[in-house]
């Protein structure tokens, strides 16, 4: 064992740790310095915590136990049971009006009291409420130094300077197009320790918890136990169980509900994300790194603002990240801006129009951690929250009455596009007591499976290379939570935020029977007809990678009094991928035992909907359902958002790439790595440019997997593909209709080992990402990156390599491929 420490304390690449506990540091610390800081009993206690950590006795999960005797015992939940605990509705960022010109105010973030603290809460709450400075930056400002620069030097160690903003500084990382689409709104969080909510996002709810089902007498004004606030509220994964410890969960504000940011299209958005993390690298509970770099999942953003994972940032410091808000093809069509599809609410029932392709509109995406080889630790950590765009034909309001559905002059932006065609607002279910973005019918669930020690405390295996499992699933945070719903449509924003784990969903009544549903989102992006499920493909919901996001309609004016099940029935023996789906019927009456013995503990119920009747405070109220009824635009009926065609010439001219995920050439390290071009597998090396379509083209991508069972979802960064064959023939009706971010691959059977995608690259240059979205298998290290060059300059732009004294750039080197795909002569896409 002490053998054992001592190779993972002293192995070293480039001067750069590279097994990571509580013993060892992350970047940045020179191998004589980490030594130094090198608790031996800590490394010690960390490899046996890894070792007989909490785990079931017959399949791997919690991941890294297997092996351990039968003394392994699942996560404890401390008195806590199933569908005990109300779900948390996510709580708004909000947004605010971006100032004129700099404010007065020079105040710095708080820092916290020693190397291995975060600031006090109040102090930050107090902090984050003051206006914007200092002032945003075309380039990154490098002039001030990092907020904590006193701590910096007694923590980290003497340097000649700092920094406070972390954003690589010069023409590379500067804000493109920063003035075309200068912010109109802000906001800032930080990244922090787990405490209590004091209330800080209470009035920037769009609610103000006195609107519909958020106002007194309403399904969510209570919050659980809280009355129209969300102050008071601890981070607890269930009522019953332990408050968690700073050091153990790290996410926006540091505080619960998990984070929501509603935002327009044609409203570009500046979000300046702090660092408050400990100092101390040894301060993270066994796992999760101090730097961070957020990723806009998956915004048509500038390579600056999209979260290259080598672009990350210190304690102290900020990094300001430009999201311009603008629909795909805002160069090259509808340049008048005439359309009135494209364009976003205005507040008061009109729309706004806006250039660019209507088809290319997003709806429900995310922002998480992107650190290079700590990204699942950060999102399993807390790192994720979610975001909904709103514009025109998804706006976010139902119609009050059939009248306002079919449409008013004075305000177009409320009628339906089902009660007359030249309306072009979808009407989703949603409500109608705010002009956009009402969520009382329209709810964000966020999937991830989760492990803690016996104490209570988020746990993660470091060491697996395979994936990680934990055996408790959570939605929103809350261990296998219920949620009141009325008897009327919902529209469920259903994001799979796991490190590894894979979903399966079915819906059914308490007799087990299923109930329907239509899937009209896929990957954030509405689709041109709505999937019902059952269907002749697929009585259930398709499995569910990691990060994809299903958006369903589902209608509960049938169960009043009754509940409803959310089912997983997707088995995991391992984090190798989903080994089968398991009967419906199984999972039910109990003939699947899922103990961790003889069945995976993920499988089964998750969440439970009781259907409320219509009323408030015990008196009867209107139910009546203006939203859209998904099955008028099933195929062969109505569109909700045509696919943006490729054309004949488009593909015929497009550049062919291939990349092939597998184990090809990787190390016991770094086992996983993925093959461009029919080249050797290679892991990550930032430095490293595998492709480089240029701005304004398209291109078809053959993503492959490199076979063993392994199964892969694979995402692509800042442009939505269209599946044009998958396994060689016509994709299923769920991705026919759709345009996707992640694709999966794999042995499952609505899977296959291969997909063809065509994609364009429109509006933005710079350096992006593809890589599988099994965190631990891009942190090990199956992640590559890709730029787009720009047709006028198409130069290969520097690798960013940050430090506590800035950024510094070293030259980057391309594979012989790069500019030509499967069309160069040293290419084999066979």
């Amino acid at each position: 064992m002490f053998k054992k420490i001592n190779k993972i304390v002293n192995s070293s690449q480039h001067g750069k740790v590279l097994v990571r506990c509580s013993s060892v540091l992350p970047k940045g610390f020179n191998n004589d310095r980490a030594r130094k800081h090198i608790d031996p009993v800590a490394a010690l206690a960390c490899l046996l915590g890894t070792v007989a950590g909490p785990a079931y006795a017959g399949f791997d999960i919690p991941t890294g136990v297997a092996a351990v005797p039968p003394t392994a015992s699942p996560s404890p939940l401390f008195g806590a049971t199933e569908f005990s605990a109300p779900l948390l509705m996510f709580e708004e960022f909000g947004l605010r009006t971006m100032p004129a010109s700099p404010p007065s105010n020079t105040n710095s973030i708080p820092g916290p009291i020693d190397c291995d603290k975060t600031p006090d809460g109040k102090d930050l709450d107090d902090f984050l409420k003051e206006p914007l400075h200092p002032f945003p930056t075309e380039a990154a400002n490098d002039a001030l130094p990092n907020a904590w620069a006193t701590l910096v030097n007694d923590c980290a160690g003497t340097f000649g300077k700092t920094v406070l903003e972390g954003r690589p500084s010069g023409k590379y990382f500067a804000h493109q197009r920063w003035d075309e689409f200068f912010p109109k709104v802000y906001f800032q969080s930080a990244q922090t320790g787990a405490r209590t909510n004091l209330g800080l996002r209470d009035q920037y709810q769009r609610h103000g918890y006195s609107k519909g089902e958020f106002g007194s007498g309403g399904l969510y004004h209570f919050n659980g136990t809280l009355n129209g606030t969300t102050k008071g509220l601890e981070v607890r994964i269930h009522p019953k169980m332990p408050v968690q410890k700073p050091e153990a969960l790290w996410t926006f504000d540091g505080t619960f509900p998990p984070k929501l940011l509603m935002a327009r299209y044609g409203e570009p958005v500046l979000f300046r994300h702090y660092n408050a993390l400990p100092m101390d690298p040894l301060a993270n509970s066994g796992f999760g790194s101090y730097t961070i770099s957020t990723h806009e999942h998956n915004g048509h953003s500038p390579a600056e603002s999209d979260g290259y994972t080598a672009a990350f940032f210190y304690p102290g410091e900020f990094y300001d990240y430009h999201w311009p808000m603008i629909l795909a093809g805002h160069d090259s069509i509808n340049n008048p801006a005439s359309d009135t599809k494209a364009g976003y609410p205005d507040g008061n029932g009109g729309i706004i129009k806006i250039r660019g392709d209507w088809r290319e509109t997003m709806s429900t995406h995310w922002f998480h951690d992107h650190m290079l080889d700590f990204t699942a630790q950060n999102v399993y950590k807390g790192n994720a929250a979610m975001m909904n765009y709103y514009s025109a034909v998804d706006r976010g309001r139902e119609p009050k009455s059939i009248k306002e559905a079919r449409g008013d002059r004075r305000k177009p932006g409320y009628g339906c596009h089902y009660a007359n065609p030249q309306n072009v607002n979808l009407c989703l279910p949603s409500g109608n007591a705010l002009d956009w973005g009402n969520r009382d019918y329209d709810v964000n669930l966020l999937l991830a499976d989760k492990a803690w020690d016996q104490d209570g405390q988020l746990s993660f295996n470091i060491f697996n290379t395979d994936g990680f499992l934990g055996d408790r699933i959570t939605v929103n945070w809350v261990y296998k939570p219920y949620v009141d719903v009325r008897a009327r449509r919902y529209r469920f924003r259903i994001l799979n935020g796991s490190v590894s784990r894979y979903f399966k969903i079915a819906l059914v009544n308490e007799q087990g029977q299923r109930v329907p549903s239509h899937m009209i989102a896929n990957d954030g992006n509405i689709m041109e007809h709505a999937v019902p499920f059952p269907n002749a493909q697929s009585a259930d919901l398709p499995s569910q990678g990691i990060a994809e996001r299903y958006d369903i309609v589902v209608d509960f004016k049938n169960f009043v009094g009754q509940k409803l099940y959310f089912v997983n029935l997707l088995e995991h023996e391992n984090g190798r991928g989903p080994k089968q789906a398991i009967p419906l019927a199984n999972v039910l009456n109990g003939s699947y035992k899922a103990d961790g013995i003889k069945g995976d503990p993920g499988v089964g119920k998750f969440l439970e909907f009781r259907v409320r009747p219509c009323e408030r405070r015990g008196r009867p109220i209107s139910c009546t359902d203006f939203s859209m009824n998904p099955a008028d635009y099933e195929d062969g009926g109505l569109k909700m958002i045509p696919l943006p065609t490729f054309d004949k010439a488009e593909l015929d001219n497009a550049i062919h790439r291939k990349f092939e995920f597998g184990r090809s050439s990787g190390t016991d390290e770094q086992p996983w790595t993925i093959r461009t071009d029919g080249g050797r597998g290679l892991t990550m090396d930032p430095h490293r440019l595998s492709a480089a379509p240029v701005e304004g083209t398209a291109e078809i991508w053959h993503i492959k997997n490199g076979g063993n069972g392994w199964s892969h979802p694979v995402h692509v960064h800042f442009e939505e593909g269209q599946i044009l064959k998958r396994g060689g023939v016509e994709p299923p009706i769920w991705e026919k209709w759709a345009r996707k971010d992640v694709y999966r691959i794999g042995p499952l059977s609505d899977s296959t080992d291969s997909v063809d995608v065509a994609i364009r690259f429109r509006e933005f240059a710079g350096t992006y990402m593809e890589h599988c979205h099994n965190t631990q298998h891009e942190d090990k290290a199956m992640l590559m990156r890709w730029d787009i060059l720009n047709p006028l300059k198409p130069i290969v732009l520097p690798t960013p390599v940050p430090g506590w004294e800035g950024v510094s750039y070293e030259p980057s080197f391309v594979l012989p491929t790069y500019l030509d795909g499967c069309d160069s002569p040293s290419a084999n896409c066979q």
